[in-house]
């Protein structure tokens, strides 16, 4: 039986074989395939082709493009195409890595139990062991190579933009200076200055925590819980905006460069702007008179599907069936702070009700709007959180692209039409 590779240098062999249509028989679509009729019927039964009438002969007929398409398929299968096509949607890992590793609920960086991490690290210290570069003291003897007074002349023009939208116009602005440095710029410059970006504040020494704290007015015991939330999102493997990251670094282009692709793929409803969908659940759970009531009300709305389907946005994990270990965590540290801020029963009681309602535990997202409102904090700010502790993660994944001299460069698999003109 013949088996016909399926692309632009072969259709022309396909021609020699069928005349060109846009039906086939079974013979011809079995023979196409390189495959027994018996299992082109099985594709069929499985949805995987379609089969119509025939006015002419008893058996069905094939639709030419589908049965092509199906072969592309098929061939792309022996080559692993497969292995590629699942890993864009949550499917097997496409690229190989030391960073991170999660496997059965736990998240590990370089080995280390990233939430044990959390528990007293400050994100620094787990920047340094992403990074892997033993340098432990990076943080303590930078050199910024932007002065005090360029840096509040920039951000000036954007002090009122949002904090997503203000790091990205600064880390443009800010990349002909980096790039032209004597010194090259490296990842503790990059993360004192985005920190300084987000917060709209001058570019300090400070552990970045801290840097929050003092930012946000908040007091000791949440800004250890700002740290921890940095900690646990310091890196989360070949998420989308890694992946985007490594991506861009594998041309060769400077790390802000690969930054500022990340902070552009974070950016997105479905990735670091999950946390402002919750806000919205969060604000119409409790403004409303029946929590349950607006709870299903929310989960009834077709809204934008976030990056796992429709669901309660943060709540469930693909990751994590017995529940994200980061919002987990986070959530019991802020239950801890209960009798200090009197809401914080309430975003429990939203969890609980959310979760019941889902069939999904809350997932980092969750937890991150959660101690946004918790702490009285503006709208978004669970997005500077996620950005500034993940600006940890994308460097680890630039350098480690780097290093590798590859370039990411994937192929497509078409599916138009294939009666092509010549």
């Amino acid at each position: 039986m013949l088996t016909v590779c399926v692309n632009l240098d072969c259709d022309n062999q396909y021609k020699e074989i069928f005349p060109m249509k846009k039906m086939l028989t079974a013979d011809e679509a079995a023979t196409l395939l390189g495959v027994s009729t018996a299992t082109l019927y099985s594709y069929v039964s499985r949805g995987m082709l379609d089969s119509v009438p025939s006015k002419n002969v008893r058996s069905k007929l094939y639709p030419r493009d589908q049965v092509l398409r199906l072969a592309a398929r098929r061939k792309d299968g022996r080559q692993a195409g497969h292995t590629v096509e699942q890993a864009i949607d949550w499917g097997k890992p496409i690229l190989e890595s030391r960073i991170t590793l999660i496997e059965h609920g736990v998240i590990r960086y370089r080995g280390h139990d990233a939430m044990k991490l959390a528990q007293s690290a400050t994100l620094e210290q787990v920047a340094v062991i992403l990074w892997d570069d033993g340098k432990a003291n990076m943080f303590d003897t930078n050199v910024m190579q932007i002065t005090p007074a360029q840096w509040r002349h920039m951000r000036q023009p954007f002090s009122t933009f949002l904090p997503l939208e203000r790091t990205a116009a600064l880390l443009a602005a800010s990349a002909p200076l980096l790039i032209a440095a004597e010194l090259p710029t490296n990842g503790a410059q990059l993360m004192q200055l985005v920190a300084a970006a987000l917060l709209n504040t001058d570019v300090s020494m400070l552990p970045l925590h801290q840097q929050c704290g003092n930012a946000w007015g908040l007091d000791d015991a949440a800004t250890n819980l700002v740290r921890a939330a940095l900690v646990a999102c310091a890196d989360h493997e070949l998420n989308v905006s890694a992946f985007t990251v490594r991506c861009v670094a594998s041309t060769g282009a400077p790390l802000p460069l690969a930054l500022l692709a990340g902070l552009a793929a974070l950016s997105g409803p479905r990735h670091g702007g999950e946390s402002l969908r919750i806000r919205t659940l969060i604000d119409a759970a409790l403004e409303s008179d029946d929590m349950h009531g607006a709870l299903k009300q929310h989960l009834a709305q077709p809204g934008i599907a976030s990056g796992y389907g429709n669901r309660l946005p943060g709540f469930g994990h693909p990751l994590y069936p017995d529940g994200d270990p980061r919002g987990r965590m986070l959530l019991q540290m802020l239950a801890a702070q209960e009798t200090r801020h009197g809401n914080i029963a309430q975003l429990l009681e939203i969890g609980e009700a959310a979760s019941a309602l889902s069939g999904q535990p809350v997932n980092v997202d969750f937890s991150l709007a959660a101690i946004e409102y918790a702490f009285g904090l503006a709208r978004g700010t669970s997005q500077t959180l996620f950005a500034l502790g993940r600006c940890a993660g994308w460097i680890a994944h630039a350098k480690e692209q780097a290093s590798t001299g590859q370039l990411i460069r994937p192929r497509a698999r078409y599916v138009g039409s294939f009666d092509f003109l010549d």
